[in-house]
């Protein structure tokens, strides 16, 4: 009988639950009050009738009649107060069920507004703890999806702008070649080789991007010495530069001390921030400088070129972000290099930063642990 009667109590809803708990439990206090107070209520009463006799007053005469007048009363009051009680607490059950259940179904709506893309809805803050941690926890979950999706609509829109680009152009000239308005020439050919390595280079990107921010991005952390990387860059990047533009310095020794970090990654950030600053660099100098500090590698690309204005440099590491929309179109860039390089500084359990004035230059920092 009492599985049958759990088995019963799992099918009815929360509220049902709630309110037959709540009565099971007032039930059974009451049941135990009746029960103790008849067995003790009628003995402690004429205990008190003897006490009173011990002492010299007369009842012998009429302690029937208020034992059993006692026996009365009780009866009455007990059946009374069982009325009270019940009314009572039926009413404060219903009404804390209610309660509670109305926390429950606005939480309900809002899941499922936000199961249909409505990813805006939060639920309203409650006075009961329990619930109001849970509505906090979900807000927090509602919010950071609704940053992820915001990015996600951010990145198509960007994709489908930067693919646009070269595929017009390729587009232009296939057509005119096949239209006959242009001759098949050597010019041409690059021209359309060009553009579809930079299609190339930007889904190369676009897959590294999308796997560093998923964290899929394979990253084998060991103790590296990252001098004879940095000595083989300034060899490589110094071949280059041209007569009359920048020079690149080295200003590092071979006592760099060990650190914790991926080699392979390692080499493509500088390669990212030694490439951008040629790029942007005309003449002058760039330095790569590596320091010490706070049990931290710090390793800074610094260069003399055009620079980046202050209100930009909250920007730069954002996909697809360009202070000037043409600049690194002309130039070849993607637009996602930093952020790639961003992700990898972090993965590698690191951080960026970036110091510039616009037609001074800029400094681009970032620190690895060590060993």
């Amino acid at each position: 009988m009492i599985n049958k009667g759990w088995r019963w109590t799992k099918s009815l809803p929360l509220a049902s639950r709630l309110f037959v708990s709540h009565l099971v439990v007032m039930i059974v206090g009451l049941i135990s009050l009746v029960i103790i107070s008849r067995v003790s209520s009628p003995r402690f009463f004429v205990l008190h009738l003897e006490r009173l006799e011990s002492e010299g007053v007369n009842l012998i005469n009429v302690r029937a009649d208020l034992v059993q007048g006692f026996e009365i009363a009780w009866r009455s009051s007990t059946i009374w107060s069982v009325l009270v009680g019940s009314t009572a607490a039926g009413g404060l059950s219903y009404w804390v069920s209610k309660r509670i259940m109305q926390r429950l179904t606005e939480m309900e709506q809002i899941t499922q507004q936000f199961a249909a893309g409505h990813l805006q809805a939060r639920l309203p803050l409650s006075d009961i703890p329990e619930l109001n941690r849970l509505g906090t926890s979900f807000n927090r979950m509602a919010a950071s999806l609704e940053g992820v999706e915001a990015r996600r609509r951010e990145l198509i829109g960007d994709m489908t702008h930067e693919l646009r680009t070269p595929l017009t152009v390729v587009r232009g000239y296939l057509e005119e070649l096949a239209d006959g308005e242009i001759e098949p020439s050597p010019e041409v050919y690059r021209r359309l080789a060009k553009e579809t390595k930079r299609l190339e280079r930007l889904v190369n990107d676009l897959q590294e991007l999308s796997k560093a921010e998923a964290g899929y991005l394979p990253i084998r952390i060991q103790s590296v010495n990252l001098y004879p990387l940095l000595e083989s860059l300034v060899e490589r990047f110094s071949d280059q530069l041209l007569e009359d533009g920048p020079v690149l310095l080295a200003e590092f020794t071979p006592q760099i001390p060990l650190v914790l970090a991926d080699i392979d990654r390692t080499e493509q950030i500088l390669v990212n921030l030694l490439g951008n600053a040629i790029r942007y660099t005309v003449k002058g100098s760039i330095t790569i400088r590596t320091w010490t500090e706070n049990r931290q590698l710090w390793i800074a690309v610094i260069d003399t070129g055009i620079g980046i204005a202050s209100e930009d440099i909250p920007h730069v590491f954002e996909r697809f972000w360009r202070a000037d929309q043409s600049r690194d179109r002309h130039s070849g860039g993607t637009g996602i290099g930093l952020t790639i390089t961003k992700h990898l500084v972090e993965l590698q359990g690191g951080e960026i930063h970036l110091d510039s004035e616009l037609g001074i230059g800029s400094t681009f920092r970032f620190c690895l642990p060590l060993a």
